[in-house]
């Protein structure tokens, strides 16, 4: 872990399915950016994906490489800060949402909280996280020390992940 002055590499997850969702991804970068010891450093495509869980609109999706001198926990906390300053509540598990930032990898880091596991335990199975995600890295580390070449991913799921957008702008 960094103990503030190391810089690590983490992915984030961000996604968006209420209002302008194209315009909530590229706030979420931006007040990430101004998180302390958080540095935005480039984005994925954005992709439009069927939601997972109950009946509601389609998502926006995309994936964000930052380098942080924050510990993990941190990163989580300033994650969470982001979604609630932008107005997200939490109703139902998988409901609809202004935006979700989900922590996918810290640094090459294996974390198992109760509230914190990284890399994120169910990233593997969602080609709407994957997509993005292999853009900017050809490697990632998945759970259970899983590799990308391992995976079976039916061709239907990779096929419903749709490029609407270029990669979100990242603050200079």
């Amino acid at each position: 872990m960094p103990d503030g002055s190391a810089t690590v590499s983490a992915f984030l997850a961000l996604g968006s399915n209420l209002g302008d969702r194209l315009e909530h991804l590229r706030r979420a970068v931006g007040l990430l950016n101004l998180e302390d010891g958080v540095r935005v450093v480039r984005s994925s495509r954005v992709y439009e994906t069927a939601p997972v869980g109950p009946p509601q609109p389609d998502f926006l999706n995309a994936v964000i490489e930052v380098a942080t001198t924050l510990a993990a926990r941190d990163l989580l906390r300033a994650c969470l800060g982001v979604e609630q300053a932008m107005g997200r509540v939490r109703r139902e598990r998988w409901g609809p949402r202004i935006i979700d930032v989900d922590v996918l990898t810290y640094d090459d880091e294996r974390i198992d909280e109760v509230d914190l596991i990284v890399p994120h335990p169910r990233m593997h199975e969602r080609a709407f996280v994957l997509v993005p995600l292999l853009e900017l890295t050809s490697d990632p580390m998945l759970p259970d020390g899983a590799r990308v070449a391992d995976l079976r991913t039916a061709d239907d799921a990779v096929s419903d992940v749709r490029a609407v957008a270029p990669p979100l702008p990242v603050p200079s």
